[in-house]
C-alpha cells in the first residue's frame, strides 16, 4: 500500500499513549470482557435491520394509504442510518466480534447502505482515521468546492452562503454513493494502489461494484414497480427520500466530530511531518458531543464518543462509555486537550459556526 507523504512526530516524551494503552488494557482484562461487541450490539443490530428492512416488507404487502408509506420510508431512512453507524462501522473496523469471518459479514451490510466495503474502508479507516483533518489527505474534508470546510481549502465567492445551504447538500451522501461516489473512489485508489489490508483485483473490484448496484437497483426500485400498483415516479420519490434522512443523518453525526471551532485542522511541515504523534493528534483534531445522552450513544453507535473512537478504532462502540473515562483522566494528567460539546444542540451551533467563518473572504476571517 501507498500512502500520502506524511509522517508523525516521534517525541512523545511523556509516553501519553503507552501509559493510555495500558490502562485501557487493564481495564478489559480486570473486568475480563472482550473488546468486541457483546449481546448488546447484537441486540441492537435486530432492532436496525428491524427499522431498515421491516417497513420496505409493510410497504409491499400492505394495502395501506400513500401517507403511511411516506412515513415509512421515513422510519427505513432512519434504520438505515443505524444499520451504518452501529452494524456497518464496527463490522469494517474489526471490532464487531472477535471472529473475522462475522465482522466481514456486518462490515458487508455497507452494500444495502448502496456503498462498497473496499471504499469505505480506504476513505475511513485507511484516510480518514490515519491522516484525520489533515487537508489534502482526509477525504472527508473534501466536499469538492461546494463547501469549504478548511482554511487550507480554495475559497469562493459563494461559500459564505454554505451554512445556510450545506444541511441540504448533506442528505446526498448515500444517493452519492449509489450513483457516482463508489465508481470515482475505486478509479482513484486502484490507481494509488490504497487498500485495508490486501489490494483487491481491479477485476474483483469493478466486477464487486457492477453486481451489487444492479442487485441494489433490483431490490429498491424494480421489485417495489413490479409489486406496487404506484406510479414510478412516486417510487422513486420514496427511494430518494429514504435515502436523504439515512444521508442527513451520517453526515451530520460525521460533521459534528471534526468540522467544529473546537477542532484543529494542522498540516505537515515542509519536510512532511506533523507536529504531534498520531495519538496526540487525534486529540487535538476530534470532538466529543453529547456523551451522557443514553439515546445519542446508543443510536449513533457511539460516533459521539469519536475521541475514544480514534485512539482506539478496533474496539467495539459499546465499550466507549467506560473507557472515555480512562481517556479523559489520562488526557487531563498529560495535560492535552479532551474536547467535547455536552449537548448536540451545541455541537451543530459549533459546527454552523465554523462554516460561517469558513466561508468569510479568507481576507475577513479571525
Amino acid at each position: 500500500m501507498t500512502t500520502p507523504n506524511v509522517r508523525f512526530s516521534r517525541a512523545d516524551s511523556a509516553k501519553f499513549f503507552r501509559t493510555l494503552n495500558k490502562r485501557v488494557n487493564d481495564y478489559f482484562k480486570e473486568n475480563n470482557i472482550k473488546r468486541t461487541g457483546n449481546w448488546k450490539l447484537h441486540l441492537k443490530t435486530i432492532v436496525m435491520f428491524s427499522l431498515f428492512l421491516t417497513p420496505y416488507f409493510l410497504i409491499l404487502t400492505l394495502n395501506i394509504s400513500q401517507w403511511w408509506m411516506l412515513l415509512l420510508t421515513i422510519i427505513m431512512g432512519v434504520g438505515m442510518a443505524g444499520v451504518g453507524m452501529n452494524v456497518m462501522h464496527d463490522g469494517n473496523h474489526g471490532s464487531y466480534s472477535s471472529k473475522k469471518w462475522i465482522n466481514k459479514l456486518m462490515g458487508s451490510s455497507m452494500y444495502v447502505l448502496a456503498g462498497n466495503v473496499y471504499n469505505w474502508q480506504v476513505q475511513h479507516n485507511v484516510l480518514h482515521h490515519t491522516y484525520t483533518n489533515i487537508h489534502g489527505h482526509d477525504e472527508d474534508m473534501d466536499a469538492g468546492r461546494v463547501i469549504r470546510f478548511t482554511k487550507h481549502a480554495k475559497w469562493e465567492r459563494f461559500h459564505k452562503f454554505q451554512h445556510y445551504y450545506s444541511v441540504f447538500l448533506y442528505g446526498l451522501l448515500t444517493f452519492n454513493w449509489a450513483l457516482t461516489t463508489d465508481f470515482t473512489q475505486t478509479k482513484r485508489y486502484l490507481a494509488r494502489k490504497l487498500a485495508y489490508g490486501k489490494l483487491p483485483s481491479p477485476l474483483k473490484q469493478w466486477s464487486t461494484i457492477v453486481v451489487t448496484k444492479i442487485i441494489y437497483v433490483m431490490i429498491w426500485i424494480v421489485i417495489p414497480m413490479l409489486i406496487m400498483s404506484i406510479a414510478w415516479w412516486k417510487i422513486l420519490i420514496g427511494f430518494f427520500i429514504m435515502h436523504y434522512v439515512a444521508g442527513l443523518i451520517l453526515s451530520i453525526v460525521f460533521q459534528l466530530a471534526h468540522m467544529v471551532e473546537e477542532a484543529q485542522m494542522p498540516l505537515p511541515d515542509t519536510t512532511g511531518t506533523m507536529k504531534n504523534t498520531w495519538a496526540i493528534h487525534q486529540l487535538f483534531t476530534t470532538v466529543n458531543f453529547s456523551t451522557k445522552n443514553r439515546l445519542v450513544n446508543w443510536f449513533t453507535g457511539g460516533l459521539n464518543h469519536q475521541v475514544e473512537h480514534h485512539i482506539f478504532p478496533n474496539i467495539s462502540h459499546v465499550h466507549y462509555t467506560k473507557i472515555s473515562k480512562i481517556v479523559k483522566q489520562t488526557a487531563q494528567e498529560f495535560n492535552l486537550p479532551y474536547n467535547e460539546y455536552k449537548t448536540t444542540r451545541k455541537a451543530i451551533i459549533a459546527h454552523f459556526r465554523h462554516l460561517k467563518e469558513m466561508g468569510m473572504k479568507p481576507a475577513m476571517q479571525p
